[in-house]
């Protein structure tokens, strides 16, 4: 890619990730005061579309991300610390057990406005803010749902399996590379508390914040590690 195709890249994957409506050539130049073309746009956009990294809804003008997109935009993604404000609406408990980490994955929950789940040790786990991840747009399509359904069923059984595989520190996942479903992604980290080793992350769609999750896990990992 080159640059303009990269800023046309990151824009219309921010810009869909905050709306979850498809993004136009139309209102890139319009929002952005872009110093190029509708027509221009619409010609990088043909390019991004052939190479994988946005699609066309069969319902809307608009181009969405493609997992390839999500990919990219990840790998370019530079989080910077949580901001005094949204640090400031995490609950972080004075004592770190297992009845404050169930308190504090509901405030993660609420927060994130996706799933929460807290696994304490292999086969103790703790998850929360389905109904926010069902609540996601993209849930609207009944398929999806049972899908996610089924995954829900399986979390214990998934999360057990892979224990060993999550690492310290915030690590994003996303489409073929999830646990949870193809569908989804997930902002993980392994944490250690006292004498046993745990497991926190958020579990959503493929749109989601990433950098707020990231920053948003990372926070609670510092503060548990200290």
């Amino acid at each position: 890619m080159n640059e303009r195709q990269e800023l046309i890249l990151k824009i219309i994957v921010e810009e869909y990730i905050e709306t979850a409506a498809p993004v136009s050539s139309s209102f890139l130049v319009e929002k952005y005061k872009l110093d190029i073309s509708s027509a221009t746009v619409r010609n990088e956009m043909a390019e991004l579309e052939l190479a994988g990294y946005i699609m066309q809804p069969h319902t809307s003008s608009g181009r969405i991300p493609t997992e390839q997109a999500y990919l990219w935009f990840v790998e370019n993604l530079a989080p910077k610390k949580i901001s005094n404000a949204l640090a400031s609406k995490l609950v972080v408990p004075e004592i770190w057990d297992e009845l404050s980490l169930k308190a504090l994955a509901k405030n993660l929950a609420d927060i994130s406005g996706l799933a929460v789940f807290c696994a304490f040790h292999r086969h103790n786990l703790y998850y929360t803010g389905i109904s926010n991840l069902l609540s996601q747009p993209e849930f609207t399509q009944s398929k999806l749902v049972y899908d996610m359904s089924v995954i829900i069923d399986r979390l214990d059984d998934i999360i057990n399996e892979a224990f060993d595989e999550f690492v310290e520190g915030p690590k994003i996942s996303l489409g073929q590379d999830c646990l949870f479903g193809s569908f989804t992604a997930s902002v993980t980290s392994k944490y250690r508390l006292k004498d046993h080793v745990g497991i926190l992350g958020i579990i959503g769609p493929l749109r989601q914040d990433y950098e707020k999750n990231w920053q948003l896990i990372n926070h609670l990992y510092e503060q548990i590690s200290k």
